[in-house]
């Protein structure tokens, strides 16, 4: 039984603070720091903030993120003028803090010495930005990423910080509660960057730090309920983090108005199907199809190399089989899907132009054209680490919640080549292999993404007193914060020896171990 719906109009509006992108890499980062600090926060392209959405959004402040033009250019973004009208704190950041002063006054040139990565700022003032952080005469490390930099401050503004090469390195007008650096406080690198975050949020834009992923879970149940109503929903489980929490907190929602619908394309790892069933119709009573597909997909992949050609493939035979099983259902009027704020974000260009979109998105590729269905997408505001959290907070076990990413196409873009069944059957032997001896050092949280791979080669071996001609598996573990750069992991040579001494030993069709150490960039995560 679903409970009684609640009033959207009744739910408490959240302080807001909004971050005008100007095509930095790093601008999620800013996002993800505020809402670590409890305010709620969105991106938008700075050309793409006309001053009725601005002022509808009502933000509590506004932060100008860096990017990777020149305000000496003549076509160079700007910030929109009505902002410094507007009565409300701002917080301006490398490019950011180029833009603010050239916009109010000021003067910004080509330096003669650019600064990238670390650095340090001498604290020559105090005010609310610093309060509790840096205190004047502080000497403190910073990351610098620019050429360009300020040499005249607008009316009203004070040096408070200088770097070497960066005499405005932090400014300050506080009467008007504008503030500026010339580092990036969001990067790891810069060690007390979060808590200068968090004082212009709560110190000096007076947010109250109350979004909280309880609070997000109640206030999107209750939208759910509204743009559903007693309609049907079909939601699409691929066995992953997302998807799942997508379903559980629509069925929390709307009950058995939800359907799920799992393609088993026999991509997954070994016990995967399995779990999947498992937990969604036996633990959480969610209706689930459950379609095995797996002769239809490899046979579909049958002789085929090339990658791309691949994904085209699965995700064809995908939307064939998701639609069949669909019509099963009968009566849906929405799909639901598992969006995350970076699809959100990737798929608008800062520039505003098609032609340059980062990424066109859509989580079940294609199917809501195909379909003619509304969809539902209740995680469209949320980062990965947030999806992880809210699954924490709907009661699923930290164990699945915290699981690594595993691409749509799954195993396939692990087997570089033709997919064959004996191939997935190898990789899934020594993958399982792999994870349990992560886990079993307790590694596995470290780790943002841990997997086999094999490869289309052949190498000669010896086991016992037999001559072998195997395959040769490639194993990658990567750190990352959100997946789009990425270190490899730094496991000691005793780890590698053991897992590659498990692996040749127990998995047949395996006799040479490697350990790949590219970082991203300039490799990717992925081998396909």
């Amino acid at each position: 039984m679903t409970k009684p719906m609640t009033d959207i109009t009744q739910l408490p509006q959240h302080d807001r603070i909004l971050i005008l992108d100007f095509g930095s890499q790093v601008t999620q980062l800013i996002a993800r720091r505020v809402r670590e600090s409890g305010v709620y926060c969105e991106i938008w392209p700075f050309n793409q903030a006309p001053e009725d959405r601005v002022q509808g959004y009502n933000p509590k402040g506004i932060i100008l993120s860096g990017g990777p033009s020149s305000v000496t250019d003549k076509d160079s973004p700007r910030a929109p003028d009505f902002i410094f009208e507007m009565n409300v704190p701002l917080f301006g950041i490398c490019y950011g803090q180029q833009a603010m002063v050239s916009q109010l006054g000021g003067m910004v040139e080509r330096g003669d010495t650019s600064e990238f990565g670390r650095a340090y700022v001498d604290v020559t003032a105090h005010n609310d930005l610093l309060e509790n952080v840096w205190d004047k005469g502080a000497h403190e490390q910073v990351w610098m990423s620019h050429g360009d930099r300020v040499t005249k401050l607008p009316d009203g503004f004070n040096v408070v910080g200088a770097s070497e090469g960066a005499p405005f390195a932090i400014i300050a007008d506080d009467a008007r509660k504008f503030y500026a650096v010339q580092f990036h406080p969001e990067v790891v690198h810069t060690p007390h960057g979060s808590a200068l975050l968090k004082n212009f949020t709560h110190n000096v834009c007076g947010c109250s730090g109350d979004w909280t992923m309880a609070a997000f879970k109640d206030e999107t149940i209750a939208k759910i309920k509204k743009q559903v109503g007693s309609g049907k929903v079909i939601c699409g489980l691929s066995g992953g983090v997302d998807s799942s929490v997508t379903a559980v907190l629509l069925h929390e929602a709307i009950g058995d108005q939800l359907t799920c619908i799992y393609v088993d394309t026999g991509m997954m790892r070994a016990g995967e199907s399995e779990q999947v069933v498992e937990l969604f119709r036996d633990h959480y009573n969610i209706p689930l199809i459950h379609e095995d597909a797996r002769a239809q997909f490899i046979g579909g992949l049958e002789g085929i190399s090339d990658p791309e050609i691949k994904r085209k493939i699965i995700g064809g035979l995908f939307i064939d089989v998701f639609d069949m099983c669909a019509k099963r259902v009968g009566g849906a009027d929405f799909l639901a899907q598992g969006t995350l704020y970076p699809d959100v974000i990737e798929s608008v260009s800062f520039t505003g132009g098609p032609s340059v979109t980062i990424k066109s998105h859509h989580n079940v590729g294609g199917l809501p054209e195909r379909m003619d269905l509304k969809l539902v997408e209740p995680l469209r505001e949320l980062f990965k680490d947030e999806v992880r959290a809210l699954g924490v907070e709907l009661g699923m076990h930290p164990d699945f919640v915290k699981r690594h990413p595993f691409p749509g196409p799954g195993l396939a873009i692990r087997i570089p080549g033709e997919i064959t069944i004996e191939k997935l059957e190898i990789l899934r032997k020594a993958d399982t292999v792999y994870l349990e001896e992560i886990k079993n050092a307790g590694l596995y949280d470290a780790i943002w993404q841990a997997f086999a791979v094999l490869l289309p080669v052949k190498t000669v071996g010896v086991m016992g007193d037999n001559r072998t001609y195997d395959y040769v598996c490639a194993l990658r573990a990567v750190t990352s914060t959100d997946g789009m750069t990425a270190d490899y992991y730094p496991f000691d040579h005793e780890f590698l020896g053991r897992v590659s001494t498990r692996i040749i030993n127990e998995v047949p069709g395996i006799n040479r171990v490697v350990y790949d150490i590219t970082s991203k960039p300039p490799g990717t995560i992925e081998w396909e």
